[in-house]
């Protein structure tokens, strides 16, 4: 902010200085002139002067105004850098605290925030945030997922048109127009306790070249964001849902095959509307599968792209592959299409991670475990259909 305000300001400031100039420099022609004339100056000439002196005064009280706000803007900045500074040398410390801790390196600094339990320490939310994060970036669709962060049961109202919708019609002047509307129902989401653990070998930690919190975030974060990732494809009974309640749906013509028109007929089951942010999900051998599939001119429909965000792209949409999707074969989903924003993901709070110091100390390790409370449903049935193939 303060960078595009100096320009600004020294611009301004050599405006006012130009005028301050031509004021003086005019001041001072209505002096000499009655000098000149040796005379005392008119009485025009004095009210000229004092109009010109006045403008003087205001354009120098202007400029010290200008000088000052600029000085406070600076210093307000200097604040708010000074605030990201003191976050940052915070995180660090706690990054700090908690490879010591790892280590068995005891920390005297009551700022750190490693809460002591019985068995170890629940470590600072910092590094609870990177692990989210990461997960995050390595698992597109809770990436793409709307998500809610709230604790207890959250009702989401959803509108069906699929039996029924608002429609309009001709009508005649003085007769009843017929109401009709679309179905609103909800879906509850709820929350479900899952965790995690992970071994770290002390042998490793004892290492000081080993970057110890970056290897506890990413084994954590991988770990998590395969097991979100199954869940969100495919499901558990009576718990999280996932995209078990996709509607939209395509069955293939055999059990063991997939033609190029069944994967446009797929694409098209999306309205244009939520074409937009649409991805393609499936497992490798099926991508492997759909690389052989021509469209009627004869060239492949699906194609390596260095600029889509998967490197792959069918039918001018990326192309996402998980090992959690099943593979071709009878009854199988194999494909999940559209904006996966039409799921929705509520996590009752972020990645709760705890330091096992004692319990895995005789197998010359130190415990991490996460807990995370979740639920997911699809929110928006028109957003996202299924490819599943025939029944054999």
């Amino acid at each position: 902010m303060v960078l595009k305000r100096i320009p600004e300001f020294r611009a301004n400031l050599k405006g006012l200085e130009e005028q301050r100039n031509d004021k003086i420099t005019e001041m001072q022609g209505i002096i000499d002139k009655a000098k000149g004339e040796t005379r005392a100056m008119s009485q025009e000439e004095q009210d000229k002067f004092k109009t010109l002196s006045d403008e003087v005064a205001a354009i120098d009280a202007t400029v010290k105004a200008e000088e000052r706000a600029r000085a406070l803007e600076i210093k307000k900045s200097d604040k708010g850098d000074d605030k990201k500074e003191e976050k940052r040398a915070q995180e660090e410390a706690e990054e700090r605290a908690f490879a010591n801790y790892l280590r068995g390196i005891a920390e005297e600094r009551a700022d750190i925030n490693l809460t002591k339990t019985d068995n170890g320490a629940v470590i600072p939310s910092s590094i609870a945030n990177k692990i989210i994060k990461k997960v995050n970036d390595i698992c597109p669709i809770y990436q793409k997922a709307t998500k809610y962060n709230v604790g207890g049961s959250l009702s989401i109202p959803t509108y069906d048109e699929s039996t029924q919708a608002i429609t309009m019609a001709y009508a005649d002047e003085f007769t009843d127009l017929e109401s009709t509307s679309g179905k609103f129902t909800s879906i509850t989401l709820t929350g479900f306790l899952a965790g995690v653990l992970t071994k770290v070998s002390k042998s490793l930690m004892n290492n000081s070249q080993f970057d110890i919190v970056s290897y506890t975030i990413n084994a954590m974060a991988e770990t998590i964001s395969r097991w979100i990732e199954k869940e969100l494809l495919k499901g558990t009974t009576n718990k999280i849902d996932g995209l078990k309640g996709v509607t939209l749906s395509h069955t293939t013509a055999a059990a063991t095959a997939i033609t190029s028109d069944e994967v446009i007929q797929l694409k098209d089951k999306v309205k244009d509307a939520f074409q937009q942010d649409a991805i393609w999900i499936m497992s490798p051998a099926t991508r492997t599968a759909l690389r052989l599939l021509k469209d009627s001119t004869g060239k492949y429909m699906l194609n390596d792209d260095v600029t889509s965000p998967f490197g792959s792209m069918l039918l001018g949409k990326p192309v996402y592959v998980s090992d959690q999707m099943d593979d071709i074969g009878a009854s199988k989903i194999t494909i999940f299409y559209g904006d996966f924003s039409g799921l929705a993901v509520k996590l009752s709070e972020n990645v709760n991670i705890q330091v096992l110091q004692e319990k895995y100390a005789t197998q010359h390790a130190v415990g991490v475990v996460g807990w995370i409370e979740i639920d997911s449903k699809v929110e928006n049935t028109q957003k996202i259909a299924k490819l599943v193939m025939k029944a054999s």
